[in-house]
């Protein structure tokens, strides 16, 4: 997905247990940054069809400068490899620490959004040595409180042979129905979505075998309740929320943030905005994240 990404970023390719996973970063004009010799903030995209690390491209050029930027498909996602396998979570739990692993060699900021929020979460939990800080965008296990969120179509249909398919073709593989999802689900304002941005999703959904990942979200298959994690989280963490968010609403993340008021430093609800803040108002996200960024 390099022509959708910014000037002077380019794709670099690490393996994982999961296959080559692919990421960007600065590799030329006008970036000067020396690898390793500066902070390095890690971008991590959502799920759900045509999810890639396109995602954050409208944000870390402004930190391009002053930091590092790693921003990877996740496997199964945009130009990373797509296996053909029932994804889990501990296919993500074990990838993202062998990317970390591979590609950080001091503890690192992560800038995760939705469900790869609630899963940085987790793996913040278990192995707090690769974290710095956490910035996350309307974090959530999508199964919240025992309250399944996110699935629009009833399981039985999605697990049909004969119709997952269809469902993913006509849901996430043609342009009516990628900018329909981006207006009607993601956005607080319809109009604010770009030719880019549809088309961007629609380049990641139509890669080979990109179903099976997609599919896996829909299910449930990658959902768990994050309320019963979330108190153990001992790395500073800043939660920021779309208050027009549709799938997981502005209430349930405050919710979530008040289980851990230790860790989790500040909860900010994002006037105007969707899920996907980051795509919608990029320019008050990045002041935002200035604000609580720790160099």
């Amino acid at each position: 997905m390099i022509q959708y990404q910014p000037p002077g970023f380019g794709q670099k390719v690490i393996p994982t247990s999961q296959g080559s996973m692919v990421y960007y970063t600065q590799t030329s004009a006008p970036w000067l940054i020396h690898e390793y010799q500066t902070p390095t903030l890690l971008f991590l995209h959502n799920f759900g069809g045509g999810a890639s690390a396109y995602e954050w491209s409208k944000v870390y050029p402004a930190f391009a400068a002053t930091h590092r930027i790693l921003a990877p498909d996740l496997i199964g996602w945009g130009d990373s490899a797509h296996p053909v396998r029932d994804y889990q979570i501990n296919d993500y739990l074990t990838t993202i620490t062998e990317f970390i692993n591979q590609t950080c060699d001091s503890p690192v900021t992560v800038i995760a959004s939705s469900l790869t929020g609630a899963l940085i979460i987790r793996l913040a939990i278990t192995q707090p040595s690769l974290f710095k800080q956490l910035i996350l965008i309307c974090p959530s296990g999508f199964n919240d409180f025992g309250e399944g969120a996110g699935r629009r179509l009833p399981l039985g249909l999605i697990n049909l042979p004969l119709l997952e398919d269809l469902i993913y073709t006509l849901g996430a593989e043609n342009e009516l129905s990628v900018r329909n999802f981006l207006q009607s689900f993601l956005f607080a304002k319809p109009q604010l979505v770009t030719q880019e941005m549809v088309q961007a999703y629609l380049y990641s959904a139509q890669q080979p075998n990109a179903k099976f990942s997609a599919l896996a979200f829909l299910r449930g298959d990658l959902y768990f309740d994050l309320s019963l994690y979330i108190q153990q989280l001992a790395i500073p963490t800043i939660v920021f929320w779309g208050e027009q968010a549709q799938f997981t609403r502005v209430r349930l993340g405050q919710r979530l943030s008040l289980l851990n008021p230790n860790a989790i430093q500040h909860f900010y609800a994002i006037p105007n905005s969707g899920i996907l803040p980051h795509l919608e108002i990029p320019a008050i996200l990045i002041a935002l994240i200035k604000q609580y960024l720790f160099i």
